[in-house]
């Protein structure tokens, strides 16, 4: 398959995007009171999706994030990798599929995030997961606010009973999570703020769970709270201790982050160009 660059890939996630606007904005419409959110199934043509798929790098060339908190696959070098992934991911960033998804969420200023602080490649395999919590309020420079995770998954064939899907928690832990399946060639969009809840369930099957995300920024927050934070775990419902432990943890790391401000240790999770 002949090479496409980010402008093709983005001239065909505007076309899909926009011909689903009117259904899309009613879904982000119902449901940002809690946590706002829509998704878009066949975003691009299956041919490129697969391929997108198939250049996804081994486990073994990834960075492995593994802890009570997170236990998955991430990178955000991305001139290490295929360039059909970095061109993809960059699509996301144009400056016409900003502007439309800023019409449809309602958002005055949104910017995408060249440096892809905690954004990226992820890759999940069996028995990793994304324990629910709230992303880091801001961009790696504390300028602007975290507004928007936009997820696109292209795992073919992927089923529920797979595990491994966005979890939404609107009500917390104690209520009902809204599961949104991981299904190939879907991009969910999800808001971030200081009560957006979210997870990915453990993966229970011997299959790859192969993800794009990018996060888009705003000059202020979509919730009334100005407060800083850092991204902060819990535990699921049936883990009540490692719901304490993750408290602690979370505690620990946002006073020191009073403290010194851009932390003490460099997640290193960016793309150095």
């Amino acid at each position: 398959m002949k090479m496409i660059d980010r402008l093709k890939v983005a001239e065909l996630i505007l076309e899909k995007i926009d011909s689903e606007k009117s259904s899309i904005k009613k879904s982000y419409e119902e449901s940002k009171d809690t946590i706002g959110y829509f998704y878009v199934d066949d975003l691009l043509p299956e041919k490129i999706a697969l391929e997108i798929y198939k250049a996804f790098p081994p486990a073994a060339e990834m960075n492995l994030n593994k802890s009570l908190r997170e236990y998955k696959y991430i990178a955000a070098q991305m001139d290490d990798y295929d360039p059909i992934l970095e061109e993809v991911l960059f699509a996301f960033q144009d400056k016409r599929i900003v502007r439309l998804i800023s019409s449809i969420c309602g958002i005055d200023s949104l910017y995408p995030d060249e440096h892809l602080y905690a954004g990226g490649i992820s890759r999940m395999e069996q028995s990793q997961f994304l324990n629910p919590h709230l992303d880091n309020s801001h961009d790696k420079d504390r300028d602007k606010w975290r507004v928007l995770n936009l997820l696109y998954y292209v795992s073919p064939g992927w089923q529920q009973r797979f595990g491994g899907n966005l979890e939404l928690w609107p009500d917390g832990m104690k209520a009902k999570q809204i599961t949104i399946l991981s299904k190939f060639n879907r991009l969910a969009v999800m808001a971030t703020h200081e009560s957006s809840w979210h997870s990915v369930s453990p993966v229970t099957e011997d299959t790859a769970r192969c993800c794009i995300s990018n996060y888009y920024f705003s000059d202020s927050p979509l919730k009334d709270n100005l407060e800083f934070h850092v991204t902060s775990f819990r535990g699921r419902p049936e883990q009540k201790f490692r719901n304490l432990v993750l408290q602690a943890d979370a505690a620990l790391r946002m006073g020191i982050r009073k403290v010194v401000s851009k932390g003490v240790v460099d997640t290193g999770h960016v793309y150095k160009k």
